[in-house]
């Protein structure tokens, strides 16, 4: 049985951050719909037992869950979604490259299929996923938006293209991958071809590039809100991220940086 549902005033996006990096990455993204609260999970990059015991930590339990968005195949984004899906009964949505990547297994009639610009319908919240330059089979981002506010998640790309910078025009908030500080990563002690991969076109964002699509954003649209995210713990710090967006924006919009493991507070977009 699901638990009954606290309320927010209409017109509200919230999220938090579960946990956010190499260890794990998972997003709670709160709207109201109606009488009811609408929950989406984005990416379950955690044993199960880990995101139960988050998820409670946010006042939330699984049930509560009323869908689950996966960003593509790499286990850090994936962990236990199918067994979360299964076991509470939850619709999850993926890409079909990103299914065929992890084998196609069978989600008990949970899954459902997305694409690059087709709309997600989830009462409360609307869901537009886009695709994304990255070292996985169709990778996907995604926008939610209330009817109201628009929040967008970027993370695990390499780098920012005409289509991503289109797709976030008008957040009002975006929870943002700034990755690696591109000296660190040069002189860390990755091998070549694993620095290569993170600093290549199809790897990971650098807090320069996520400075300047911050930037870009800012001055085209609405945004008032970055979030750091997906920092890597050997090549980037909280500090570098910070600053790097500090002097790209400014005091324009309000800058927090999610912890690797324990994610963020709630936040509202």
């Amino acid at each position: 049985m699901r638990q009954a549902r606290r309320l927010v005033p209409r017109g509200m996006i919230r999220f938090k951050s579960l946990g956010s990096g190499s260890s794990g990455n998972a997003t709670v993204i709160q709207a109201r719909g109606g009488a009811s609260l609408t929950h989406l999970l984005v990416d379950c990059g955690l044993g199960i037992r880990e995101l139960d015991k988050r998820l409670a930590a946010a006042g939330m339990m699984a049930d509560q869950v009323d869908a689950i968005f996966i960003t593509h195949e790499h286990g850090d984004h994936i962990g236990c979604a199918r067994q979360l899906a299964v076991r509470e009964r939850i619709p999850v949505y993926m890409s079909e490259g990103t299914y065929a990547a992890i084998g196609q297994p069978d989600f008990g009639g949970m899954l459902r299929l997305a694409c690059d610009g087709a709309a997600i319908d989830l009462g409360g919240l609307e869901v537009r996923p886009f695709t994304v330059p990255h070292d996985a089979r169709e990778p996907l981002q995604l926008t939610c938006h209330d009817g109201d506010t628009r929040l967008g998640v970027l993370t695990d790309l390499g780098h920012v293209t005409a289509h991503v910078e289109q797709a976030l025009a008008g957040c009002a908030t975006l929870l943002l991958e700034c990755n690696h500080d591109e000296a660190m990563l040069r002189a860390s002690t990755y091998p070549p071809f694993l620095k290569r991969r993170v600093g290549g076109a199809y790897g990971h964002l650098a807090n320069s590039a996520a400075a300047a699509l911050a930037q870009s954003l800012l001055a085209a649209g609405r945004l008032r809100q970055v979030v750091a995210a997906h920092l890597s713990e050997q090549n980037n710090t909280p500090e570098l991220a910070r600053t790097a967006l500090q002097q790209a924006i400014g005091g324009a919009a309000e800058i927090h940086v999610a912890d690797g493991r324990s994610g963020s507070g709630w936040l509202s977009a």
